[in-house]
């Protein structure tokens, strides 16, 4: 009895991991996309920003929170000094902006291997292990599934409870009109492409104790980024979490029965098939439906 309870357990925590890791990946990418039409190819570079600095601040002395923190305000304003230098310029040139983006993405991962060297030793995992039979398992992966859940509720609140939402809302639906209605709408996208980068700085602070960190790391988490927002559509709020939690079950299942390779072609298939019978997203039900 004990055997099975500690295998079910295995596929929750695992399942638990895969559904943090997707949306924990992918909300900084969705809400850029989603709200500036930006296709933003350097996302997995912020990733690495947020997780660099933070394990250079963990090891520098700060609590582990603080270092998280310092990881997501430099990610954040990483993402400001780039949107006014490079992104402002190229709103509603789609390929120039993913071709500039891919370029900063390249620079970044180059000049982190000259200055940083191939890799970085990480933080220890914290919170310790429990076990269940004869499994044992991470507490603080046991964690980030709540974590994300909760970045999600407030980014609800962000977007539906504070001025900022409501002139980002208005800026998304017509900037035109926004614009002559006396919202800045250059300051909204700034600040858009900050919350985007900040919150890419945060999976990678909060994965930097659990992974080895190299400049490359962010390719890792782009794939998976983009399979989750192709999948859950443009609206971060409504279709982030249905995207993660599909996704995460069928990684979860083909990764248990068939190993990591097949686990990651599941994802692919399943991203080609929503875009053949959903265009628009998952997202794009509850939408209808609200």
């Amino acid at each position: 009895m004990m055997a099975i309870l500690s295998l079910l357990y295995s596929m929750v925590y695992q399942f638990g991991n895969n559904f943090a890791y997707l949306v924990l990946a992918a909300l900084g990418l969705a809400v850029i996309f989603g709200m500036m039409g930006v296709i933003n190819l350097a996302h997995g570079e912020f990733i690495m920003c947020g997780a660099y600095v933070t394990i250079i601040c963990g090891k520098a002395g700060l609590p582990l929170p603080i270092a998280m923190l310092l990881g997501v305000v430099a990610a954040a304003i990483a993402g400001v000094l780039i949107e006014r230098l490079v992104i402002r310029h190229l709103y509603d040139r789609l390929f120039d902006s993913v071709v500039a983006t891919w370029a900063i993405s390249l620079i970044t991962q180059q000049s982190m291997l000259l200055i940083a060297g191939p890799s970085l030793e990480g933080l220890s995992t914290p919170f310790g292990s429990f076990s269940i039979g004869i499994y044992s398992f991470s507490v603080y992966r046991a964690l980030l599934p709540l974590i994300a859940i909760g970045v999600l509720a407030l980014l609800y609140w962000l977007f539906f409870r504070t001025n900022y939402g409501v002139c980002a809302r208005a800026t998304i639906q017509n900037a035109r009109m926004a614009s002559c209605l006396g919202l800045q709408t250059n300051r909204v996208y700034t600040l858009t492409f900050a919350l985007g980068a900040g919150l890419a700085g945060l999976a990678g602070a909060l994965y930097a104790p659990t992974m080895t960190v190299v400049p490359t790391m962010g390719n890792g988490f782009i794939v998976q980024a983009f399979v989750a927002v192709v999948v859950g559509g443009a609206n971060v709020l409504v279709g982030t979490l249905p995207a993660a939690a599909i996704l995460g079950f069928i990684q979860t299942g083909l990764t248990s029965w068939y190993g990591q390779l097949i686990g990651q072609i599941g994802l692919l298939l399943t991203a080609i098939i929503v875009i053949r019978l959903l265009p628009q997203g998952v997202g794009s039900l509850f939408s209808k439906g609200r």
